[in-house]
């Protein structure tokens, strides 16, 4: 019979081991000997489990894999090894069901009693590999989903008709929550059993993911409380409705105003807003850090007439940003361009400042909002027609499906022309889509207090020159979060009262879900996980988030703006500045209910 002094030791030593590494003695000692089918099979979650789930144990493959290298914008270069571990499940409800799920494992040796989710980009309910490496450098079990939709490259669009007019109901729940909380609980439970954790020690549950991988992360946190101790979301598609429509909202104000511009117009627009708004910040660095600034002071008018000259193209290649899925979709390949020679032109200016103005109907409200100064014009590409040698219209891909496939239930890939849209006509999608998919796709819930209460913490980012999804749609969100929580508090004392929690960061001169080549001095945070994982278990709150690859080193959590001081500007603070708040206020008057 143990002493109550042993007994106390045993305890006590039994739980320290919270963020170390740790190999209990009946656990494999190497990857080698944990990367076997008979091993992963046995630590598969039990029978009943997870109520109406049967896993499917004769599916169960193992891989070992030494030495890789992978480098992302979401973690640092790094050469890992991991045991990559698949197997399939099915919803006994649902006759001919397949999930197919896949978990990256580390070593005993360095695993550290965590587990990583990480989401999708687009249309993908995944992003592969460019994602999961980051839970093996944080020492954790990491998984990603197919969703159901019958391989890991397979994506939403291809199953959501079964005909033309009905709907796949599963696979819209599935790519709207079911399928990433599926992936967590059964991954969870996957890592305890790898490493045999004891019930009493904690297995700390992470996620990250970007544009659709960041709304998904935003359906968890929202919908299931204590899920997640800690997530990483970068730019999500969030306001699903608005989001997708909001794509063919620049090719409606060039078929409104009859202009098509060259790219090149567009495009010597965005370094002249650059050059112009770059040391709005105290500091010349060819970053725009402060496009509220820029918002306030810059006039889009003084570009007029300037030369812009572009060479010839020969097609091919695509600036799909950070994800693949989403090139596929917003930076198809490019067709070969003429050389572009000329001078911007007032038609060319009306265009740009119309987009930027953000989307209003005919009555002039706001329907919904655009990019910020300085990001790119990616919507309102143009298409070069060599018969008549003539710019014109290029409908958004992301856009185009959206509306025919998802809003008109067609099985095809795009509209097939834009022919009597107009603004109203965009609201009167937007509206369809909020209202039809509410539950699944919109993502908005602004009552984060079931994850307050479990003391979760999200650290959110956004590059501020993302041209896919407006950096102002996270700040939008943030504001409705901190309004419906603390709505008792001033805008100074909500803000404390959710930097307990949530806190914002916006990336000076970042893209969307990465650097930006057209300001990559402006870099891109890298280990925003690790800097969750610090919060989560130590406690470190992140007054400011670290930044990489770039010239600026420190991002400044919102609503607090960078500007530098000193000489030459060598210092960095982060300023409360009334005006600079006011830009990214949003009143939605075009409809009849908040937006959040």
């Amino acid at each position: 019979m143990h002493s109550p002094f042993w007994s106390l030791v045993a305890a006590v030593l039994s739980s320290v081991v919270v963020g170390a590494a740790c190999t209990p003695r009946d656990v494999p000692g190497t990857l080698e000997s944990l990367c076997t089918k008979a091993y992963a099979q046995a630590a598969l979650p039990a029978p009943g489990f997870y109520h109406g789930i049967a896993i499917n144990p004769a599916s169960v493959t193992t891989t070992l894999v030494t030495n890789a290298s992978f480098s992302s914008e979401w973690f640092p270069a790094n050469t890992i090894s991991y045991c990559n571990v698949t197997f399939a499940y099915s919803h006994v409800a649902i006759p001919g069901d397949v999930v197919q799920v896949t978990y990256w494992v580390p070593s005993p040796s360095t695993f550290k009693n965590r587990y990583v989710s990480t989401g999708g980009g687009g249309l993908a309910i995944n992003s592969g590999s460019r994602s999961l490496p980051t839970g093996i450098i944080v020492g954790a079990v990491a998984g990603l989903t197919d969703g159901g939709f019958g391989s890991f490259n397979t994506q939403w669009d291809a199953v959501f008709l079964q005909a033309d007019g009905k709907v796949n109901w599963q696979s819209v729940n599935m790519f709207g929550f079911q399928a990433h909380h599926e992936l967590a609980v059964l991954g969870k439970e996957l890592a305890r059993n790898l490493f045999k954790v004891p019930r009493a020690n904690k297995v700390y549950s992470y996620y990250q993911g970007c544009s659709e991988g960041g709304r998904e992360g935003w359906s968890q946190l929202q919908r299931f409380a204590d899920q997640f101790d800690g997530a990483a979301i970068g730019a999500p598609a969030i306001r699903y409705g608005q989001q997708q429509v909001n794509h063919l909202t620049s090719n409606v104000v060039e078929q409104t105003l009859n202009y098509y511009p060259p790219p090149c117009e567009l495009a010597k627009i965005v370094s002249l807003t650059i050059a112009a708004c770059d040391g709005l910040d105290g500091r010349v660095d060819g970053v725009v850090s402060r496009s509220d600034l820029c918002k306030l002071h810059f006039n889009i008018n003084t570009t007029l007439g300037t030369p812009y000259f572009c060479p010839a193209t020969t097609g091919g290649g695509s600036d799909g940003g950070g994800f693949p899925p989403l090139a596929k979709r917003q930076f198809p390949p490019m067709n070969p361009t003429p050389l572009q020679n000329g001078t911007i032109t007032a038609a060319g200016i009306a265009v740009a400042q119309t987009i930027l103005n953000g989307l209003r109907d005919s009555q002039g409200r706001l329907v919904y909002l655009s990019y910020q100064p300085a990001a790119g014009f990616s919507d309102a590409g143009t298409a070069y027609n060599t018969t008549t040698n003539t710019w014109g219209l290029s409908i958004s891909g992301l856009g185009g499906e959206w509306v025919r496939r998802f809003l008109q239930l067609k099985n095809e890939l795009t509209l097939p022309n834009l022919s009597g849209v107009t603004y109203d006509t965009l609201k009167a999608w937007m509206i369809q889509g909020q209202t039809t998919y509410a539950d699944m796709l919109q993502t908005t819930n602004p009552d984060l207090s079931g994850f307050q209460a479990a003391g979760g913490k999200v650290l959110h980012v956004h590059g501020e020159a993302d041209d896919s999804i407006p950096a102002g749609a996270s700040v939008h969100y943030y504001n409705a979060v901190r309004r419906v929580m603390f709505p008792q508090l001033g805008y100074n004392a909500s803000t404390a009262a959710l930097d307990a929690f949530y806190r914002l960061f916006l990336v000076p001169g970042g893209a969307h879900c990465g650097p930006n080549a057209a300001m990559p001095a402006g870099g891109w945070p890298q280990t925003t996980l690790q800097t969750v994982i610090d919060w989560v278990e130590r406690g470190a709150a992140p007054a400011t988030l670290a930044n990489s690859g770039g010239g600026i080193d420190t991002l400044c959590r919102f609503p607090l703006r960078p500007l530098w001081t000193g000489t030459n500007g060598t210092k960095l603070e982060c300023v409360y500045d009334q005006a600079s708040i006011d830009t990214w206020t949003y009143n939605f008057d075009a409809y009849s209910s908040p937006l959040y």
